[in-house]
């Protein structure tokens, strides 16, 4: 009986979580963060605060996991199975909403080539503007964002376009 009441408790946590995350914030591409592959960031050198990120990896459509209702794709099968042990390391936060755009209390798209990891997160933000404003006060940005987080999540994702940028699907 014990043994059924831990099966169960996990199976409620894991159906709880999972109905916590909100819509996912997808572009023309069809596949979350526009294809490009979310383990790739976390294998990337971060440039300076005030320097360009490197560019992830794009994905490739035959390599995709689902998280969160939505297709990720990755550049390598490894990838892949790094993602599946632990998605929600590897998943954009806010969605893959704009970190900053969420900070001052909305939701717009996430350019997957401004990007930030701290604290082992992945933040995207929607142009080169906005990633100067994020990054004047990162911890109080993040702070502001997370209050705001918790009465946006539950809105339908952003539909609009990212400035400036062009999705491709992944790669075959």
């Amino acid at each position: 009986m014990f043994k059924n009441s831990i099966a169960g408790l996990a199976f409620a946590i894991a159906m709880a979580t999972s109905a916590w995350a909100g819509p996912q914030f997808i572009d023309s591409s069809k596949f979350a963060v526009s294809g490009f592959d979310t383990v790739s960031y976390f294998d990337l050198s971060q440039s300076a605060i005030g320097s360009p990120q490197a560019s992830p990896l794009p994905g490739k459509a035959s390599i995709t996991a689902e998280y969160n209702g939505v297709k990720f794709a990755f550049a390598t099968e490894d990838n892949r199975k790094r993602f599946l042990a632990d998605p929600a390391k590897f998943a954009p936060q806010y969605d893959g909403h704009c970190a900053f755009g969420v900070a001052k209390g909305g939701k717009v798209p996430g350019n997957p080539k401004l990007w930030r990891i701290v604290d082992g997160k992945l933040y995207l933000n929607i142009k080169d503007t906005v990633v100067s404003q994020w990054e004047e006060n990162i911890p109080g940005n993040i702070k502001t964002a997370q209050k705001n987080w918790k009465k946006l999540e539950s809105k339908a994702a952003s539909k609009a376009v990212i400035p400036n940028f062009t999705s491709s699907a992944p790669t075959p």
